[in-house]
């Protein structure tokens, strides 16, 4: 029988995965990416109310975390935060010239 916990009490126990997709956002040329904004995309946007599941389900669930999802919660938090400009670079890997 799988131990199941509330999702922000896996956190530590999965950095390598989230590093993981970071690393294939980065491929993906979303440079910005981090392990953290991969990790509030999903509590805010897969597992709204930090609902209890077991390990094995919050790995399947950061591997299945479709850059579609996580670009429309960047995109949202820019609204959110007025700064569209800076999330739109982060989208788009670009790099700002001053």
């Amino acid at each position: 029988m799988s131990i199941k916990k509330p999702v922000s009490e896996w956190k530590k126990s999965v950095t390598e995965i989230l590093d993981s997709k970071v690393s294939e956002f980065h491929l993906l040329e979303y440079s910005k990416a981090t392990p953290e904004n991969v990790w509030v995309c999903l509590t805010e946007k897969v597992w709204r109310g930090n609902p209890e599941k077991a390990l094995h389900e919050v790995v399947q669930d950061i591997f299945h975390l479709s850059p579609n999802v996580y670009m429309t919660y960047l995109t949202q938090q820019s609204f959110m935060d007025n700064n569209l400009k800076e999330t739109l670079d982060a989208i788009l890997g670009a790099v700002t010239e001053e």
